[in-house]
């Protein structure tokens, strides 16, 4: 199995450095990484360009042209670059416990989607890791919201662990699927285009598809930097989208990846139409 790890971000270089360092020190290294940029500045360009000289796995920049909050599609484009069966999905402000890929390697099955969990750091402890990008957080750090998600244990995971058919506690920051069924689906609904639950809306449709979650507890940790809330920033919540997801029983979704070419891999890495704008909180 051969496996892409997607990293989407938006005009926060510096979370994205740390997220890349912890990538770097991964007891498994996936077999390539693919930045999902929706629109940053040339800042967020250069940094990938330093980070692709020092990493041994391919790393690649798919990105578009800053038109507002467009994270769905930003996922499409990732998802038609990717060139590896499994994808595993992060956003640019998260640090990973160096066994996050290999657990989730580890724990595929081909009938099923992995959703893992975030622990919450503290403005604080997201400053010093901002800071400095090799300290790696542990359970034992000052600073944890949901400390118990923090512990990294086998059996735990396997007692806690469960299968669901539901939606609740789906997030598209730490979640694992086959690029196969994210075809099948037609990948994420492009008509998401504020900040809403398109990622709820796209496990949906994997759940008609027939593929079940596994709500994967106490393996592939992952530590989520503080940032203000995009919610009260972005407005409105496109909920009427995933409502007639749910009452349709849609599988595919009629605009989504299929209408991206698939690119080749000097375009992927040279994206064009580069400008400068401020940080502000859009996607990542």
């Amino acid at each position: 199995m051969r496996t892409s790890l997607i990293v989407t971000t938006y005009n926060w270089p510096a979370a994205l450095h740390a997220t890349l360092t912890s990538i770097a020190r991964q007891s498994v290294l996936p077999d390539e990484i693919i930045i999902a940029d929706d629109g940053s500045g040339p800042a967020t360009a250069e940094m990938v360009a330093a980070w692709r000289a020092r990493l041994s796995t391919p790393l690649h920049h798919v990105w578009q042209e800053d038109l507002g909050f467009r994270l769905a599609r930003c996922r499409n484009l990732a998802i038609r670059a990717a060139r590896c069966d499994y994808l595993i999905l992060i956003d640019g402000d998260m640090i990973l416990q160096r066994r996050f890929i290999e657990d989730h390697r580890q724990c595929a099955r081909p009938d099923r989607f992995i959703q893992g969990t975030r622990v919450q750091l503290s403005p604080a402890l997201s400053a010093r890791l901002l800071h400095d990008a090799s300290i790696a957080p542990s359970p034992w750090h000052r600073g944890l919201g949901r400390r118990q998600y923090a512990w990294r244990n086998r059996l735990a995971s396997w007692l806690t662990s469960r299968t669901k058919w539901t939606l609740s506690g789906v997030q598209g920051c730490n979640q694992s699927f086959w690029r196969e069924h994210a075809l099948q689906i037609n990948g994420y609904d492009e008509r998401f285009n504020r900040w809403g639950p398109e990622d709820r809306e796209f496990a949906a449709r994997l759940l008609h598809l027939g593929i079940a979650r596994h709500h994967l507890r106490h393996r592939a940790v992952a530590y989520h930097l503080h940032h203000a809330q995009r919610a009260n920033v972005l407005g409105a919540i496109q909920q009427d989208i995933l409502d007639e997801t749910l009452t349709t029983r849609r599988i595919v979704c009629a605009q989504g990846i299929v209408t991206h070419p698939i690119l080749p891999e000097a375009a992927v890495n040279q994206p064009t139409g580069m400008h400068t704008e401020s940080p502000s909180q859009h996607a990542s």
